[in-house]
């Protein structure tokens, strides 16, 4: 899953938002020093969350649904896909406007700014620039995105042209995500609960 369903998946908790937000960005055992205990539990649901997403049929079905070279690149695909998803749908998974929550995730990125590493720093300029999260509905963007993250990879990839076959499978993807993100946020409710101080 990307940004806006880590953010989302964490409920109203500011610092598993932040947690949530800093899992792509922090690598290995998060420290301590540097985190409170809140947000490590956030980085730790944020892998949770990968390790359920990865393994769940519905995901290994949607990537299955990827032609080769793209099927290779699934998990980078689908996670921004799924972003567009929720993006699209966003009254139905939360009772805030997508671009009023979009801009409270990136304030809290800003007032947390201390606790960011630099490449959280760099891409919350990038959220600015393209309003994300919000920002992932729009196709656009969301090619624009698969880009940058082609470009970063180091081996050659066929990330920058995805979204045609993404959007050819559009209905067949969507299918698979809204059978699959209804048990994750059964899954992320259970884990936080269980992990509550």
């Amino acid at each position: 899953m990307n940004h806006l369903a880590h953010a989302l998946l964490a409920g109203d908790d500011e610092a598993l938002q932040l947690g949530g937000m800093l899992g792509d960005f922090v690598h290995g055992q998060p420290d301590g020093s540097l985190f409170p205990a809140r947000v490590i539990a956030g980085i730790r649901l944020h892998r949770a969350i990968d390790v359920y997403t990865d393994a769940h049929p519905e995901v290994l079905a949607a990537k299955a649904l990827l032609p080769s070279p793209y099927r290779r690149y699934a998990g980078i695909l689908l996670d921004m896909w799924f972003d567009r998803c929720l993006a699209r749908d966003f009254p139905r998974w939360s009772a805030q406007p997508l671009p009023e929550y979009s801009a409270a995730l990136r304030g809290l990125l800003w007032r947390q700014d201390a606790l960011l590493p630099p490449a959280l720093r760099r891409f919350r300029g990038y959220m600015e620039a393209h309003g994300l999260p919000a920002g992932y509905a729009d196709d656009a963007v969301l090619d624009e995105a698969l880009g940058g993250i082609g470009q970063r990879l180091s081996r050659l990839n066929p990330l920058d042209s995805a979204l045609p076959v993404l959007l050819q499978r559009e209905a067949e993807l969507l299918e698979r995500f809204e059978a699959f993100f209804p048990q994750l946020r059964g899954f992320a409710r259970a884990w936080v609960e269980a992990h509550a101080e």
